[in-house]
């Protein structure tokens, strides 16, 4: 039995329970190499995710947003009246995921020259300052509270 050291394993570091699984998850997918992609920052606030796709067409393409995570996923069907001599093109499936901050949004997605370009929107975030009231014993409740303890009777 192998055991596990947490990157979130701190008194300091409450409710990242979630980032944790999201990291197990990109780690089981860190080794797929198929299709090649590039990300890139387009703007201030845009980013551009590429991948080389060639020989597929859009309708054998998908791109679906499955809660955080950016799914792109192709098919090719094969062409039963060609007849290969040489077949080094696969015509194969693949599944890639991204998985996406919170409020990152897709944009657009178009293909070019056997590239699939999805357009991402990453908001700015403003930063939020809140004070929060420290209260006091005697602002609670004036007088305090009252429980009743006394044996419930059974008649």
């Amino acid at each position: 039995m192998t055991t596990r050291l947490s990157l979130f394993n701190s008194p300091f570091l409450l409710g990242f329970d979630q980032f944790e699984r999201t990291l197990d998850r990109i780690a089981k997918n860190a080794n797929e190499g198929y299709p090649p992609y590039n990300i890139e920052q387009t703007s201030e606030d845009g980013l551009r995710i590429t991948l080389a796709v060639a020989g597929f067409t859009a309708e054998d393409l998908q791109v679906q947003m499955e809660d955080n995570q950016l799914v792109i996923r192709g098919k090719q069907t094969d062409d039963k009246s060609r007849l290969y001599l040489h077949r080094g093109i696969a015509a194969r499936q693949f599944q890639r995921s991204f998985v996406l901050a919170e409020g990152i949004e897709v944009v657009g997605c178009d293909l070019n020259n056997g590239l699939l370009n999805v357009d991402l929107r990453r908001p700015i975030p403003e930063p939020k300052v809140r004070t929060i009231k420290i209260g006091t014993p005697a602002e609670a409740t004036p007088g305090g509270r009252t429980i009743d303890v006394s044996p419930e009777r059974n008649d």
